[in-house]
């Protein structure tokens, strides 16, 4: 485990010399596997919380979609769908603070429904639980909870101002309590320094998550961040590599923004460290075809092991 003294020392180093560091450690401790997972908006919109970046929030006036929670035909055919895209997990996310236990039980019946009808492992973003609902969801067939840390601590309230940063923390542990694996990560490009997002990195490692997605903010038109620039391609690519060393066992998973903001740089993400990615969209804006992220893993494999 590399110290925050060893950390300060790696920052210093060229990107390229650092990105070199941090593909020996991907290669060294998790070989040339690559992660693949995909989503489900299965509720959007009309969200009580004030979150800077999303459009699903009722605070601010945008076109994002709002509707209930989708029929089980719409999320088993969605789930078939992101098992022959060539993803592993699906995981069902919807909008708001959360769920009341009458809320988790049709959660845990489209769970269920999926586990019997498709061979993929299940995931859930269901936002604030407490324990007792997370088992409900676990005995459901549920095997990781996804719940981002968004960025650092101290900048947190700049982001979001209506739960804290240790609400989701406490959440994070609630899903431990529960027997469930973390996937958390957050947002890079809100307005925060390489200082938050050292420290996200750190808090990340301190509570053990299982995976990490990394997702580059896409300032979206009704949202308080609409007019944010874009962060450097560069940064992110350090940022990448300093979260695989700094959690060198887990997937570092491109999720939101990687299209946008990469560009053409994406084999760049993963030879500095990166070892997963979301497919198929990302709650309210597309992705790239399935088909072109299948053959980037295929090259980028090869060029791994050559």
């Amino acid at each position: 485990m590399i110290t925050v003294k060893e950390i300060s020392r790696l920052r210093k180093l060229p990107l390229r010399e650092l990105a070199g560091l941090a593909l020996e450690q991907k290669l060294a401790g998790r070989g040339s596997r690559v992660s693949l997972c995909s989503i489900i908006n299965a509720k959007s919109g009309k969200c009580s919380e004030d979150c800077r970046f999303c459009t699903q929030s009722a605070h601010y006036q945008t076109d994002a979609p709002i509707y209930p929670l989708k029929d089980r035909a719409e999320v088993l055919a969605a789930a078939r769908a992101a098992k022959e895209a060539g993803a592993s997990r699906f995981s069902l996310v919807t909008s708001g603070r959360g769920m009341n236990r009458a809320e988790i039980k049709p959660i845990a019946e489209l769970v269920a429904a999926i586990r019997a009808d498709v061979d993929i492992k299940v995931c859930a973003s269901l936002g604030i639980l407490a324990v007792n609902d997370l088992r409900i969801l676990k005995q459901a067939g549920v095997s990781r909870y996804h719940h981002n840390l968004e960025t650092s601590r101290e900048f947190f309230p700049k982001v979001v101002t209506t739960h804290t940063f240790e609400d989701r923390v406490n959440t994070i542990k609630a899903c431990r309590e529960a027997d469930l694996d973390v996937c958390a990560g957050g947002i890079f490009g809100l307005g925060e320094s390489e200082d938050d997002r050292i420290s996200m990195a750190l808090s990340l490692r301190e509570l053990k998550v299982d995976s990490v997605p990394l997702n580059i903010l896409i300032p979206l038109p009704g949202t308080p961040l609409a007019e944010m620039a874009p962060i450097p391609a560069a940064e992110v690519l350090r940022s990448i590599a300093l979260y695989r060393l700094i959690n060198p066992e887990v997937p570092i998973r491109l999720a939101g923004g990687r299209e946008t903001i990469l560009t053409d740089l994406l084999g760049s993400a993963f030879m500095a460290g990166a070892d997963g990615m979301m497919i198929g969209g990302y709650l309210t804006q597309r992705g790239r075809a399935p088909e072109d992220d299948r053959r980037f893993v295929a090259e980028i494999q090869r060029i791994w092991t050559s």
